[in-house]
């Protein structure tokens, strides 16, 4: 289904735009994915040595644009509020 073109761009510049989509979304996807294991994996251990690595995860999907800035802020500042109180 998604790959298919057929019947939705006419021109070949939305073909390719359509295209385009489709990496960037996969790419998108996998940065969400990553931000959203990293973040459970802090909230099932509250681990201080996978504070790092959830922050960089939550600073990578805020620089993409997954998410904005100041959910990332959000995000790394109840972690580690979390973090702190175990």
């Amino acid at each position: 289904m998604w790959g298919s073109i057929a019947g939705m761009a006419n021109t070949s510049s939305a073909k390719k735009a359509y295209r385009v989509e489709m990496r960037r979304r996969v790419f998108n996807a996998r940065r969400a994915k990553a931000m959203k294991d990293a973040t459970k994996k802090i909230q099932k251990a509250s681990d201080p040595k996978d504070l790092a690595a959830a922050y960089q995860a939550i600073d990578k999907a805020a620089k993409r644009g997954i998410i904005k800035k100041n959910t990332a802020a959000r995000m790394k500042s109840r972690m580690a509020r979390k973090v702190a109180a175990k």
